[in-house]
């Protein structure tokens, strides 16, 4: 069972495929958060898995992002979509927002965030999302008469709680533009692997600090999410058949001339 396309599912994002098989990959880190359903999207052989498990059972600190990454690139995956839910910094930016992500800033702590403990492997990070990647989910949400925000800054926060005002304060006056609990270290897991990664940011509300009498709750996110379910699934799925057949982009190259520790799958 292959695919060249992984698609991982944020909140509320569980299903993606019709008619798909679902596959158990045993990798070396533990099991991926779910089992991976593989099925064929506009002649494509596409990948996905739910980052939370398809019941939410995993916070975003406790999911198992290298053996998630590692399953998905054992299954031949080169190219990864990943929508999730973001809180906005930015009140041109308010939910219900698409918004395409070019840079990212990792504010977790403790999580473990490379496959390389041994040796000396360095990739380069300086661009996380693939550019790629991002051009084809932006035209797939132009053509759906949608349309989403080009670039943005993604913090990416521990977890699980929301951030204080303060620190939403703290994140908007540095210029970035949402707040997120799962985009570290996913992406430069898939950097490390040498996959190409573009983040999908459905803004689900304006984070507490923007806005000084209201603050996030669980409901609400979870309220948004689910009313632009199908929207960002048809985005999703037309960035899919967008994709070039050929990798153009240096994703796939970081890892050139670099010993490994270990064989990559």
């Amino acid at each position: 069972m292959r695919a060249d396309i992984g698609v991982v599912g944020g909140s509320g994002f569980y299903e993606l495929l019709t008619d798909a098989e679902q596959v158990g990959v045993d990798t070396p880190y533990g099991e991926p958060s779910d089992l991976v359903s593989v099925g064929s999207v506009g002649g494509r052989r596409v990948a996905f898995l739910p980052r939370h498990g398809r019941r939410h059972t995993q916070a975003p600190h406790t999911i198992n992002y290298r053996a998630n990454v590692w399953a998905l690139r054992s299954l031949g995956v080169r190219r990864i979509l990943a929508p999730c839910a973001v809180g906005s910094l930015r009140r041109e930016l308010g939910p219900g927002a698409l918004v395409v992500p070019d840079q990212l800033v990792d504010r977790t702590s403790g999580r473990v965030q490379t496959f390389y403990d041994e040796g000396a492997v360095h990739v380069s990070f300086a661009d996380p999302y693939c550019g790629q990647g991002r051009k084809a989910v932006l035209k797939a949400a132009a053509d759906a008469a949608d349309g989403a925000h080009d670039g943005g800054t993604m913090v990416v926060v521990e977890g699980p709680r929301f951030s204080t005002r303060a620190e939403s304060q703290w994140f908007a006056a540095a210029g970035w533009s949402l707040v997120n609990m799962t985009g570290h270290p996913e992406a430069v897991l898939a950097r490390e692997l040498g996959l190409c990664y573009t983040s999908v940011a459905l803004v689900t509300d304006l984070d507490a600090g923007i806005d000084a009498d209201d603050s996030v709750s669980q409901e609400d996110v979870f309220k948004v999410f689910g009313e632009n379910t199908e929207r960002l699934r048809n985005v999703i799925l037309e960035a899919v058949k967008l994709l070039p057949e050929r990798r153009e982009c240096p994703c796939g190259h970081v890892l050139d001339g670099i010993p490994l520790p270990f064989d990559l799958p």
